[in-house]
């Protein structure tokens, strides 16, 4: 199979309103394929060595939270103290997922507000982390590139974790009914994938005049995940 290009197209969920049976039953689903994917040790593996004790993290399409929380409880020990901000479009954590933070001596918030909106207002602080999972491959690479560029601008690090774009992975993402997926995450695992990304795709979209100021890597990890991970070097890099 050649390489796959690229296209981005619309997923049910995203259109769904939070309390549709459907989105319950769909983002349930993807609690289980997070863990089939093994999202949350690619996200402790990528963090744990890169940040040393971040003050205020934001998290960027964050859905119910329970992800990062995963993840939170493995870095804790080591990251006290911090701040967290989680952001999405529609309120979907809960009360009882903002007590576990609290539990870990962090302190989180909701912000319930669209990312290009919140990107668009001017950066009260200096933010240590912006992170994402499966959540910029909702965007063209136009938007995408604009996206990083506000990160670059107020984060002294971004971490990514995407659908890889491959062979493999998209013909996993057609065998997700075999744990129970129903049909709008049957239907949204195909268009994520072909939406993912490969090879230094998003190391191309960071803001070129800033790269200097930056260490980039970015890689495969596991059989269906891609990331990214910027972190800011040199004087500015202890700013947030």
């Amino acid at each position: 199979m050649g390489k796959l290009a690229r296209s981005v197209h619309p997923e049910i969920l995203d259109s769904l309103p939070p309390g549709d049976p459907r989105a319950v039953r769909s983002r349930a689903d993807l609690r289980r394929l997070h863990r089939v994917m093994g999202s949350c040790a690619i996200l402790v593996r990528a963090l744990k060595p890169a940040l040393a004790a971040p003050r205020h993290i934001v998290e960027l399409g964050a859905g119910d939270g329970t992800l990062l929380l995963r993840a939170a409880r493995r870095l804790a020990p080591g990251w006290r103290g911090v701040r967290l901000s989680l952001l999405d479009r529609q309120r979907l954590v809960s009360p009882r997922t903002l007590d576990a933070y609290r539990a870990l001596g962090w302190q989180a918030e909701v912000l319930e507000v669209d990312v290009e909106d919140w990107l668009a207002q001017p950066a009260r602080e200096p933010y240590s982390l912006v992170l994402a999972n499966l959540f910029a491959h909702h965007f063209d690479n136009r938007p995408l590139a604009a996206m990083l560029g506000a990160i670059a601008a107020r984060a002294g690090a971004c971490f990514l974790c995407e659908p890889r774009r491959s062979g493999v992975a998209l013909a996993g993402s057609r065998l997700v009914g075999l744990v129970g997926a129903n049909a709008v995450t049957r239907h949204d695992a195909v268009l994520s994938v072909r939406a993912g990304f490969t090879g230094h795709e998003l190391s191309d979209l960071w803001p070129p005049d800033q790269r200097g100021a930056w260490r980039l890597s970015e890689y495969p990890a596991g059989l269906f995940s891609h990331c990214f991970l910027a972190q800011r070097t040199g004087a500015g890099a202890g700013a947030a």
